[in-house]
């Protein structure tokens, strides 16, 4: 039975209940001062039990990924909508719940515009990752909502732009019923992991969210232009950084999205064509008529800087990495490491399927491909656990792979034909 059927089983009295169309002590007013936080703050320190928590940023609006609301429940306190544009530093609230288990859905995506906020926690449940570890088929809160306590939540205002002001009413109920339910989904969840037997792996997945430091800032974050697999020579792949870089600048100055400023379609254009001057610069598509001859000047700036560079400046066609090659190449460059990559894949998938758990919440993908590609020479159970360690696998993930890696790792590849 799969972990949604037999949470709904197990919650007759939800069956069915419906859309959850209003808040159950209404819209809460927005908390926009120092004044009105102090007593948020106060409020949430009575409260009790688990606080849920989520954030609603601009993405696709706004540069960066910064939080324009924020959103908690706690019984005691009811629900807070806080506008931190009006309260920037969160670090009181933050403290007042450090003690408490946030509950968060996808709290990989929160975490970071929280940081900013002084808002970080010391103990998480995370609703996403708990609802994949229970083998449930499809993990947005609108579904996990639904199919587990029988409730619809109205999503239609997830891809708004919450840097508004006024935020309008109809936005402020979405942002208030998100975090209705988000603590009787934990505890119904807890009871499904518990009787699934995965509490246990779930607990360290979230202890070491809650652990892990803030993430580095990206390498290149321009190769990440979408469409760049068309641009192959490091003169266009020159064009592209300087586009990309001076895009960026200019989001940030104006605070938008840079795809706003700039498509990536219209960066990957100019970086095929290459364009000579302004002229033919805008007849590139995304360069159109509507865009200003001091804006074109702009951008065809950044493509004579590409152009004029010298042959050792310019971009590798691709980023330095210290792991192993893409596992396409490994058949021509390593055929035992291909056989071994390929009997482990399949060893996991195996597991992860009995387990019900999704291949990449069993182990990372990522770590597989480095044991595969660089096994050590003693494969021991002590050993095996060791080197799945330092690749940063959790211990219930390295109980349940070390023993499927001896095989694995001894795995020759086929004979040839010809042999």
């Amino acid at each position: 039975m799969t972990g949604d059927r037999r949470q709904r089983d197990r919650n007759p009295d939800h069956r069915g209940a419906g859309p959850l169309l209003d808040p159950r002590e209404g819209i809460p007013p927005v908390t926009a001062s120092p004044e009105a936080l102090s007593s948020v703050v106060a409020a949430f320190a009575a409260g009790s039990g688990p606080v849920a928590v989520d954030a609603e940023r601009a993405s696709g609006y706004r540069y960066g990924q910064r939080a324009y609301l924020v959103q908690l429940r706690r019984a005691g306190a009811g629900t807070a909508l806080i506008d931190p544009v009006g309260c920037p530093d969160l670090s009181s609230l933050g403290e007042a719940l450090a003690d408490a288990e946030w509950v968060l859905h996808a709290a990989t995506q929160d975490l970071p515009c929280l940081d900013e906020l002084g808002m970080r926690p010391t103990s998480l449940f995370d609703t996403e990752l708990a609802g994949r570890l229970a083998g449930f088929p499809r993990v947005g809160l609108g579904a996990m909502v639904e199919s587990v306590l029988g409730f619809a939540l109205e999503k239609g205002h997830s891809a708004v732009d919450w840097s508004t002001r006024p935020l309008p009413e109809p936005w402020l109920r979405y942002a208030a019923l998100d975090v209705e339910l988000l603590i009787d989904l934990r505890d119904a969840l807890e009871e499904e992991l518990r009787v699934q037997g995965k509490l246990e792996w779930a607990l360290e997945e979230f202890a070491a969210i809650a652990a892990a430091p803030p993430p580095a800032p990206r390498v290149d974050p321009w190769r990440r232009t979408s469409g760049m697999h068309k641009v192959r020579r490091r003169r266009q792949i020159g064009v592209v950084r300087e586009l990309w870089l001076t895009r960026d600048r200019a989001a940030r100055e104006r605070d938008v999205s840079p795809g706003r400023v700039l498509t990536d379609a219209a960066i990957v254009a100019a970086a095929l064509e290459n364009p000579p001057n302004v002229h033919a610069l805008a007849a590139l598509p995304g360069f159109g008529h509507r865009m200003g001859r001091r804006q074109l000047e702009q951008w065809q700036a950044a493509i004579d800087r590409a152009r004029a560079l010298p042959e050792r400046e310019l971009p590798q066609p691709a980023a330095a990495y210290t792991g192993p090659p893409p596992p396409r190449a490994w058949a021509d460059k390593d055929p035992a490491a291909a056989a071994r990559l390929s009997a482990a894949r399949a060893a996991v998938s195996g597991l992860a399927e009995e387990l019900n758990l999704p291949q990449e919440n069993l182990i990372s993908p990522d770590t597989v491909r480095r044991i595969c590609w660089a096994p050590p020479t003693d494969l021991s159970p002590e050993v095996l656990a060791s080197t799945l360690s330092s690749l940063g696998a959790r211990p219930w993930q390295t109980a349940l792979v070390t023993p499927l890696l001896p095989a694995a790792l001894t795995a020759h590849p086929a004979p040839t034909a010809a042999e």
